[in-house]
């Protein structure tokens, strides 16, 4: 069977690389295609596959302003050559499902979620473009919109990293989607000694729609220590409005990143996020989650409140959540926290980052996708 991954854009190591990193270990010999790559931003397990780039690839500054051309996403992913490919795997955030299958070929979609830009997280994506990137997308959202839906019928069928994203594709595209939760390696993110401790830590890009100015805002008011780990457009104007209590680590080192999870006594979730692999990292090190309680995090951290979350009255607590994006509504989760550490289990947390494991995670999409490929060659030969 000859397979071809179809990923948005490499440019880091984020949630949706390290789900497609899982597929590069299913399908060793498959092809890449992607709209942009920036060599050397993403693991050695996806670099070594060859990767096939659109022609926007040959923007000079695709490194840091790539979105800019998100009109032209839906050209250049149609140009994609997959003659001669039997399994379509496509990874998508934005357009990477709306590549043209040939005939005779399976199309999965793992989708991380529909088009963002125009559909859930739109207004905050133009509360943070500028002025003339912000009326470009006011003029073509909704022929976006009408482009994300119509290719949806390119899919044969959607995969979906959660319940919540699950929810979004049978709005925006009126299809179901199987769930497979996204995975955590938990081989490697372990509990265990750290350098330092004593601080809360925020693992984020630095993008307007994440919300990390308010655990700035809230960490200057409380006068506790706050770690940040990531880097993004906004990291200028949150270093500016940082206090001393906040720290920026910048770009790290998978290592580095375990060992600041190790250290830490809660991590702040300030996101909204589709899934969010982030809070399940810190629960594998063991440590409490304290998350702004929207989206995908409702499928994963056990809250302190019973019947909140996921697990049930009967589950051990892994975090809790505060109710709005808001520096005053952070403030008092942490105060409660601080007030009920002594509730919050290492073991707990750890045993509920495994129920999401990579091995998990590896062993269903193995399943479904030899089950739809057995089901779609039955179709064919009907």
């Amino acid at each position: 069977m000859k397979v071809a991954i179809v990923h948005d854009w490499l440019t880091g190591m984020r949630g949706g690389e390290k789900v497609l990193e899982v597929f590069c270990e299913l399908f060793p010999d498959a092809d890449i295609f992607t709209l942009f790559h920036v060599r050397g931003s993403v693991s050695g397990t996806i670099e070594r596959h060859r990767i096939v780039t659109s022609f926007l690839d040959r923007f000079p500054a695709k490194a840091r302003w790539y979105r800019n051309l998100l009109p032209l996403f839906p050209v250049a992913v149609e140009r994609f050559d997959l003659a001669g490919y039997d399994l379509v795997l496509s990874s998508s955030h934005c357009a990477a499902k709306g590549v043209r299958v040939p005939m005779g070929a399976l199309h999965v979609c793992y989708c991380h979620t529909p088009m963002r830009y125009v559909w859930d997280m739109y207004e905050s994506y133009l509360a943070g473009a500028s002025p003339a990137a912000g009326t470009v997308l006011r003029l073509l959202a909704p022929a976006l919109r009408r482009w994300d839906v119509r290719t949806a019928g390119r899919v044969h069928l959607f995969l979906a990293n959660s319940r919540n994203v699950a929810g979004r594709i049978s709005r925006c595209y009126g299809r179901a989607a199987e769930v497979i939760p996204a995975p955590v390696d938990a081989s490697f993110f372990t509990p265990g000694p750290a350098s330092e401790k004593g601080y809360y830590l925020l693992v984020s890009a630095l993008a307007p729609y994440k919300g990390v100015e308010v655990a700035v805002e809230a960490f200057a008011s409380l006068e506790r220590p706050l770690r940040i780990a990531g880097t993004g457009t906004q990291e200028r104007r949150l270093r500016a409005a940082a206090g001393s209590w906040v720290r920026f680590e910048g770009w790290c080192s998978p290592d580095r990143l375990r060992d600041l999870y190790r250290g830490c006594r809660a991590l702040i979730f300030t996101a909204e996020e589709d899934f969010g692999i982030v809070p399940l990292e810190a629960m594998a090190c063991g440590k409490p989650v304290i998350a702004y309680g929207k989206g995908g995090v409702r499928e994963t951290v056990v809250p302190l409140d019973d019947g909140q979350g996921p697990g049930g009255p009967a589950a051990e607590p892994t975090g809790l959540f505060f109710p709005e994006q808001s520096a005053g509504a952070l403030m008092a989760a942490v105060e409660r926290f601080e007030r009920e550490e002594a509730r919050f289990r290492a073991e707990a947390a750890r045993s509920r980052a495994l129920l999401f494991d990579r091995g998990r995670f590896k062993e269903a999409v193995s399943a479904r996708l030899r089950r739809a490929w057995m089901e779609f060659r039955r179709a064919q030969e009907a």
